[in-house]
């Protein structure tokens, strides 16, 4: 079990709820009332990833964030199907139980890939999506220092030396994160066994037809032209993971969006650029 110290408290006040999906504990925070912004995260963040918005939009929105399986306070079963399937499946579920409408969607790194999975699975659901340096669809563009940590050896490393989450502390700012940030990022992934879903994430990657997420990879990608709502595209254009590649692939399928890249964030837009995407999110939501 993951404890909040005192000293995080201030950056995290949340309340935790939980959900059982069959024998796990989906953890998930729920904050404010009003229309829905149910916001997605990937690898290797948690709910932590989002406390900004969380605390701001909380006082005139609902703000729903879960930790997928295995990440944040979320159980982290060390025998699970940790895929894209099963991470798809588990939002719709969380949506379903909390009956949630109307909804914004935002969505970061892997949470593009789950966050699409759902919503193009319930567009009817989906009132606005937001995009920030994530992927829903096909690419083989992957750097050198992730791709290799997809085997065996890597998973152990992962595991053994948190390799995923401890560099992305200081890899994926731009900026730069201070101490007391750094250490909430990785606060849930503090020994091996902690660490499986960060593990586990880098090997679902689907790059080619014989992974195993690429089937599911495919059905969302073929279904993005359906989702008729306003898009959201914010950017940073320092990410060395999810280049501007991806961002002009997200532009050919949503050519209607609002895009806003910032030349001098990471692949944390978030940490690097909080006022500003705050402000275009604040905007965005009630245009």
């Amino acid at each position: 079990m993951v404890i909040i110290p005192q000293e995080l408290k201030t950056e995290y006040p949340f309340t935790s709820h939980f959900i059982k999906i069959k024998l796990n504990q989906l953890h998930y925070i729920d904050e404010g009332q009003g229309e829905v912004i149910l916001m997605l995260h990937g690898n290797p963040t948690w709910s932590f990833f989002y406390r900004n918005l969380a605390k701001y939009f909380s006082k005139n929105f609902r703000t729903v964030i879960p930790d997928h399986m295995g990440c944040g306070l979320s159980d982290k079963p060390q025998d699970y199907n940790y895929t894209l399937e099963a991470h798809v499946n588990n939002v719709c579920e969380l949506v379903e139980r909390l009956d949630l409408k109307d909804i914004t969607l935002i969505v970061h790194d892997w949470g593009g890939a789950i966050g699409l999975g759902f919503a193009t699975r319930y567009p009817q659901l989906v009132k606005k999506l937001i995009v920030m340096n994530t992927a829903a669809f096909r690419s083989t563009e992957i750097p050198f220092r992730i791709n290799i940590l997809r085997n065996n050896l890597g998973e152990w490393f992962i595991r053994q030396f948190n390799g995923f989450a401890f560099p992305a502390t200081i890899m994926a700012s731009k900026k730069g994160l201070s101490s007391i940030i750094k250490k909430g990022f990785i606060l849930p992934y503090h020994d091996y066994s902690s660490r499986i879903a960060t593990a586990k994430f880098v090997r679902d990657i689907p790059l080619k037809n014989t992974d195993p997420a690429y089937e599911t990879l495919i059905g969302i990608e073929n279904k993005l032209h359906q989702l008729k709502v306003p898009v959201l595209i914010l950017w940073g254009e320092k990410d060395f993971c999810f280049t501007m590649n991806f961002q002009k692939k997200w532009v050919e399928f949503f050519p209607n969006a609002k895009t806003v890249t910032y030349p001098d964030a990471g692949h944390y837009i978030i940490e690097d650029e909080l006022n500003s995407v705050t402000n275009e999110i604040e905007h965005f939501l009630k245009d």
